[in-house]
């Protein structure tokens, strides 16, 4: 079956034609109805696999997303959005209750911030199913967030190097383009060829929509012939690719770092502390650390900045005279 061009929303065979909704199968049109709540009535007892499912669902609600949010984010909800279809393949929209939504923030609580990504994303489905009257209630309001605590984590350049020595080559060239430059990780594996140019590698940052440009260095060039040596002939858009020239995905290299850091015996060390070392060194070397990471304020860059050096500062004077003894 060849992908759709348009309402891409809609479940498989399922077509919205002269302003009513029909199943497509064999040849053979049947009408759904003219609204989508009663044409995905119609279609859950038509076809053997029902829209009714939160799978179902959760793509619904996210390519109605789409055209409202920024592409960074939207890849965001569509990661979120598969492991919830997984958690919640079984289920209905109807027979999710509040209790399990509280299970999966308790079952993923050891990652906050993929906790409060899927509460944020079940929020929009049900509201979205409940614009729809596919359901009564949305199941998703009230349920608190996952504390977050601040990460104050600075990996040393030894343990950088520890981790470094277990990795792949191809996770290597990652790990020095993203401290060399500074970028979010899906920057990174999304530098294409037409982004390297005679003054450096151009961003244009997914999350943010910032640009900027990331000069060269004798090592960041290094770097870059390092990862175009990694696959040969293979032609591709991106620097960093397969050998069917397609990106690495974000899990795919976030699971090729935690291999490695299972490797190096290195403690509580994130993918995402390379930004925050790279941040800190910059400082360090008297770089502008909120120009490099793209940031509006240094507000926005405190977080990033982890240096453990203790700040040596000098104290007020009391002045030329106070101490001195009087004359008789």
């Amino acid at each position: 079956m060849r992908p759709r061009k348009r309402d891409r929303h809609l479940p498989p065979c399922v077509y919205l034609r002269h302003g009513s909704y029909w199943l497509v199968r064999g040849g053979k049109w049947t009408k759904l109805g003219r609204d989508l709540p009663t044409a995905l009535q119609a279609y859950g007892k038509a076809y053997t696999r029902p829209a009714g499912t939160m799978p179902a669902l959760i793509e619904m609600a996210l390519e109605a997303k789409r055209k409202h949010v920024k592409p960074g984010t939207f890849k965001l909800y569509e990661q979120v959005g598969r492991k919830l279809a997984e958690i919640l393949a079984e289920f209905s929209p109807e027979q999710v209750t509040q209790r399990d939504i509280v299970q999966i923030r308790m079952a993923l609580s050891h990652t906050p911030g993929m906790a409060n990504h899927c509460l944020s994303v079940l929020r929009m489905v049900f509201h979205y199913a409940l614009e729809h009257q596919l359901i009564d209630a949305n199941p998703a309001i009230g349920i608190g967030r996952v504390r977050q605590i601040a990460r104050d984590r600075l990996l040393s350049p030894e343990e950088y190097e520890q981790i470094r020595a277990k990795a792949s080559p191809k996770l290597q060239v990652t790990m020095d383009l993203c401290f060399l430059t500074g970028q979010r990780i899906g920057d990174v594996l999304a530098i294409r060829y037409t982004d390297i140019t005679d003054e450096g590698i151009a961003f244009r940052q997914a999350k943010t929509g910032a640009k900027l440009m990331v000069g060269w260095t004798a090592e960041l060039r290094a770097v870059v012939e390092r990862a175009k040596a990694l696959h040969g002939n293979v032609r591709a858009f991106t620097l960093l690719h397969g050998h069917k020239g397609k990106p690495p995905t974000y899990w795919a290299v976030r699971d090729a770092w935690d291999r490695a850091v299972a490797a190096s015996g290195v403690k509580d060390a994130h993918i995402h502390d390379i930004r925050a070392m790279s941040a800190t060194a910059a400082e360090e070397a008297g770089i502008d650390p909120t120009a490099l990471l793209g940031h509006t304020s240094p507000q926005m860059t405190k977080r990033y900045l982890r240096s453990k050096k203790t700040p040596v500062v000098r104290g007020p004077s009391f002045g030329v005279n106070h101490g001195k003894t009087k004359k008789a």
